[in-house]
């Protein structure tokens, strides 16, 4: 699995949960949780797998979700 974005907005992650869905990517949001106990040290953090990654990228890119450039 890769990490496409951390983010503690719930909204936004629900969203691309839904985006990616739409595509047929399945998406596993870690640490969602941790944000209620330890604040923004843990913020979730949305993956998928290997080979959806790329793909996955390129959504969030187009919905102007994630920077062209940058992490991943």
């Amino acid at each position: 699995m890769k990490e496409l974005l951390r983010s503690a907005d719930f909204v936004r992650l629900s969203f691309l949960e839904a985006l990616l869905g739409e595509a047929g990517i399945e998406v596993l949001v870690l640490d969602r949780n941790m944000n209620a106990t330890w604040g923004a040290a843990f913020p979730p953090r949305l993956m998928v797998d290997d080979e959806d990654f790329a793909q996955a990228r390129r959504l969030l890119v187009e919905a102007g979700e994630l920077a062209r450039e940058g992490p991943g």
